[in-house]
């Protein structure tokens, strides 16, 4: 075994692109040559930073030899054909024979040392590695990499494997592979020599370079926590944040810096965002979960003087952006958020689907149709979703877009609009993830569900569905943002009255939105999706959703969650096979003479199993009812009392009787079987 090792050192990589950077070499060396030499159970080690990527495994030594066998055209074939498979084989006739009536190529291809396919692949792989941008520097070269590529070091078993960039003309930068790296830019600059994974990582880090991602995380997340703690703070969670940052640093030297007491009345949503889009830093905040006067960020650089000019010049810089901020916060409370409305107007939200002034037009409407259904004031309702976009017109929101809603939910308050009305505001964009909440004040939850089905409908009306390529509009999460909003409020809803509401604000536009029905199914979809994803039977979902029978989500789930409870126990089992086994014999028997519908006869009925099951049919005559009054429970236990008479009836009686008249009394006995449990769910749809 021999241990392989590259790494490319280079000037600084965007922080957003270098774990995929490290994944696509991962990927691309083992596309190209790794499964010759791989190591059985051998696992790559990849790793990226500021600076360099690199990946090291175990490998053989040699890739072992092989004999392959190419079939080429029949015996008899013209010659035209044969001198073809010669050409294209770069083979000579004499190298062919005769195999089961085809002409044959058969070549032994020798063992080959790894480092011959190392250092005839990496070339290649440098030179198609696929950046979403790459650069040229210096020369006339043509090789290109993200930013100058300025090191090679690639090992087999410790010694160099000897390659160059070069290519005819092209001096390929006078990159060629060896055994020099660098250590910290600041700390460390000069070259050394590395033999291996382990040497790589120990020089490197005696030399102020964490070479792993996950540890430079670990520190930066730790060592802030603890500034933060010495100041009796949290830091705020960002883990997108910690990220980024963790791709700016080679040495992590987290510090503290203190926020002026004249921007402290800034909203803290504003101080945040301004921190972390304009300079990096982390937010914190104080016991009672306000704004604190603090912010850490973090340096690459270990000063002598503990940090102290860096701390200041970062205060500095932070000042400056808050005052820009204030700027805007000043400005856009001059005027009434409700003065902004007509602009919205001018703002597009879709080249088919109009403007934004458009869209608030249709948000007011949906919202005062949805607000009794969730025990929402009609007109507070509309009030909200009339201001819900204002704010995009504002300065703040022009400069930072994070803040939307945030922003519009300040400038209401300051207006004197109600409390619900700017909550509302804030809130009608949630939840955008699992992580966020789902609003539950009526007036958030009328304008929330409003927004998030005009955008279903909307889109969909342009034919802009999601994909499994892509869902650019984000309607994916608008579907689980509505379902989200209905569980945990538990809202008693038609969907399909509310998308049909909902597409009606579109007709003015001569469009014509897609049947309800079709965006039902895509909410239950979505719906499997997060019912699978919490562990929960999605499969049973399905069966249920598949009768048609509702299109409220709460007495969807309340009937699922009854049907699985059913399957959990050992009648729901042995009628599920019951089931099974009846539907079997009539997707056969039908293909013959069916379909076999129709009521039973009692004249026909001789064995007393069939008679029992006859009866115990006839005694689920109030199943409907009981699943319209939501008494699963009951309409449960009604179905596990088919499972002994169906059981005996399998087991008594002979369904494919001599007699033609009995065996298709039988089958409708079968038939009846299955359309009263169809009733409750297809059960055909059941998993396992």
């Amino acid at each position: 075994m021999a241990e392989f090792f590259l790494e490319l050192f280079s000037e600084e990589i965007p922080a957003r692109m270098q774990a995929r950077a490290a994944d696509d070499l991962a990927r691309l060396i083992s596309n190209s040559f790794m499964a010759q030499i791989l190591v059985q159970y051998a696992r790559p080690q990849v790793f990226y930073g500021p600076r360099r990527i690199a990946y090291g495994i175990e490998v053989a030594s040699v890739a072992p030899g092989a004999t392959t066998v190419t079939r080429g055209p029949r015996i008899g074939a013209p010659d035209q054909a044969i001198q073809g498979f010669i050409r294209k084989n770069e083979a000579s006739e004499g190298e062919l024979r005769e195999a089961e009536g085809f002409w044959v190529l058969e070549r032994v291809n020798p063992p080959i040392p790894a480092i011959d396919l190392i250092k005839t692949s990496i070339p290649n792989i440098l030179k198609r590695f696929p950046w979403p941008k790459s650069m040229r520097w210096g020369g006339s070269s043509n090789f290109t990499w993200v930013r100058p590529l300025r090191r090679i070091v690639c090992l087999l078993d410790g010694a160099v494997v000897p390659f160059s960039l070069a290519d005819g003309a092209d001096d390929g930068h006078g990159l060629a592979s060896g055994n020099l790296t660098e250590g910290h830019r600041f700390h460390a600059p000069d070259a050394f020599e590395v033999s291996s994974v382990a040497d790589w990582k120990s020089k490197l880090a005696d030399r102020h370079v964490l070479v792993d991602a996950a540890d430079r995380k670990r520190a930066i997340a730790a060592a802030i926590a603890a500034l933060a703690a010495e100041q009796h703070c949290t830091v705020v969670d960002d883990p997108g944040l910690l990220d980024e940052v963790a791709g700016l640093v080679e040495r992590p030297v987290p510090l503290l810096g203190r926020i002026a007491a004249e921007h402290m009345d800034l909203p803290p949503e504003v101080m945040q965002v301004s921190m972390r889009v304009n300079q990096r830093y982390f937010a914190l905040r104080t016991a009672d979960n306000k704004a604190a006067p603090w912010f850490a960020f973090v340096s690459n650089i270990a000063a002598d003087d503990g940090g102290k000019t860096i701390i200041a010049g970062n205060e500095r810089v932070l000042r400056a952006r808050f005052s820009d901020a204030r700027h805007f916060w000043d400005l856009d409370r001059k005027a009434l958020l409700e003065s902004r409305v007509p602009s919205l107007a001018h703002v597009t939200f879709q080249a088919k689907l109009g403007t934004q002034g458009e869209r608030v037009t249709r948000l007011k409407r949906l919202a005062d149709i949805i607000a009794p259904h969730v025990g929402a004031p009609g007109a507070m309702a509309e009030r909200a979703a009339e201001l819900a976009k204002a704010d995009l017109v504002s300065g703040m929101v022009g400069e930072f877009p994070e803040l939307q809603g945030v922003m519009g939910s300040y400038y209401a308050l300051h207006d004197g609009e109600p409390i619900e009305v700017a909550d509302a505001i804030r809130e009608h964009y949630a939840p955008r993830g699992p992580n966020e909440a789902a609003p539950s004040a009526p007036v958030s939850v009328a304008v929330a569900l409003a927004d998030k089905l005009d955008q279903l409908v909307g889109f969909f009306a342009i034919g802009e569905k999601p994909t499994g390529a892509g869902d650019p509009y984000a309607l994916r999460r608008a579907a689980l943002g509505i379902i989200r909003i209905i569980r945990e409020n538990g809202l008693r809803l038609s969907l399909l009255t509310l998308i049909d509401d909902a597409g009606h604000g579109f007709h003015h536009h001569g469009m014509h939105p897609v049947p309800p029905k079709e965006i039902l199914e895509f909410l239950a979809d979505r719906l499997r999706v997060q019912l699978r994803a919490e562990g929960a039977r999605h499969d049973v979902l399905t069966a249920v959703f598949a009768t048609g029978a509702d299109d409220d989500i709460v007495r969807l789930l309340a009937r699922a969650s009854a049907v699985a409870e059913l399957l959990g126990t050992e009648d729901g089992t042995n009628l599920l096979t019951a089931y099974r086994r009846a539907a079997n014999i009539l997707r056969i028997e039908d293909r013959k003479d069916g379909p076999h519908t129709g009521p039973t006869d009692p004249a026909l009925s001789r064995e007393p199993a069939e008679i029992a099951l006859d009866h115990a049919l006839a005694g689920m005559h109030d199943l409907d009812r009981q699943l319209a009054a939501e008494d699963y429970a009951g309409a449960m236990t009604a179905m596990a009392g088919l499972r002994a008479p169906l059981d005996a009836f399998f087991t008594d009686v002979t369904v494919n009787a001599p007699d033609t008249d009995l065996r298709r009394n039988r089958l409708r006995l079968l038939h009846r079987v299955r359309a009263t449990m169809d009733r409750v769910a297809d059960f055909s749809r059941i998993e396992g």
